[in-house]
């Protein structure tokens, strides 16, 4: 099942983004996360995010977060990761939204696979001033 962001869900969520970001982005310093967790939990409540039930436990598996078309970020639990969350959390946005813009680190492999998968396509190269990371812009648009 998938729901719109409540206020209990915000640490458990908290805890998905920076475990996620930890591993995805092995490339990154752990202190960069640390340093951005308050000021992402600050952003959380005020932006449009989606979380994934399992509906067995009710526990939270993963969740969604865009701002209009831009795809902020899909974080799912390391114990769900292949199990067809980010692409439940995807397809569920893109019922809401025709063209979907993304970045993503092009050091991140897994992600710019699940993401050419699902129907985006690069456009544009770029450079992340934050970290210091080579990145690409991909985008989605509803045929």
């Amino acid at each position: 099942m998938i729901r719109k962001l409540e206020e209990k869900d915000i640490d458990r969520i908290m805890n998905i983004w920076f475990e996620s970001n930890r591993k995805a982005h092995d490339f990154i310093p752990k202190k960069y996360w640390l340093e951005h967790y308050e000021m992402v939990k600050k952003m959380i409540p005020q932006s449009e995010v989606y979380v994934s039930i399992d509906n067995q436990s009710q526990a939270i598996q993963g969740f969604i977060g865009i701002d209009d078309e831009y795809i902020m970020g899909i974080f799912v639990d390391a114990q769900k990761q292949s199990h067809g969350v980010g692409s439940q959390l995807l397809k569920f946005v893109k019922s809401k939204k025709k063209n979907l813009t993304l970045n993503v680190y092009q050091k991140n492999k897994r992600a710019i696979q699940f993401y050419l998968k699902n129907g985006f396509i690069i456009v544009e190269d770029g450079f992340d001033e934050d970290t210091m990371e080579k990145e690409y812009t991909m985008v989605y648009k509803d045929k």
